[in-house]
């Protein structure tokens, strides 16, 4: 497929949960085995379904994926991001409070990180964020290996 067609599809929209603690780290978690980019590290987070709002997405995603129950989720920004089997509307929300504890359900794993982050390799799409996170932190430096 030519970069000329991927860019006419249709995206899919997709809720992202950027969870951040009460030190400022934020959590990252791996792809399962099984999906696309398997074992690449990212924000959690999924699919929207018909009728779905980004927070009611999210909410559900990260209680099926992680165990969590989210707090409120503040929309940050908005990424269109084409990879080779898909086009991608990433809806970044920053989640400052959640209950529960954490269970890797899809046998993912995960990762409390700063910058630069730690784990690799890291998700095209979450790249944008880790520049977000260096702009707003006064970061200087690679965010991440590549």
């Amino acid at each position: 497929m030519n970069a000329a067609s991927r860019t006419e599809r249709v995206p899919v929209e997709v809720a992202v949960g950027v969870l951040i603690d009460g030190s400022g780290r934020f959590l990252l978690t791996s792809r399962p085995q099984g999906k696309v980019y398997a074992g690449y590290w990212e924000f959690p987070g999924g699919k929207l379904e018909a009728s779905e709002t980004v927070e009611q997405a999210l909410r559900r995603e990260l209680q099926e994926e992680l165990g969590i129950t989210i707090g409120p989720a503040q929309p940050w920004k908005i990424e269109v991001v084409d990879y080779e089997h898909a086009r991608v509307r990433l809806h970044f929300c920053k989640v400052f409070a959640w209950q529960g504890d954490f269970e890797m359900r899809e046998g993912q794993a995960m990762a409390w990180q700063s910058l630069p982050v730690q784990v690799g390799p890291v998700l095209p799409g979450t790249v944008p964020v880790l520049q977000w996170f260096a702009a707003e932190r006064g970061f200087a430096g690679a965010t991440h290996d590549t």
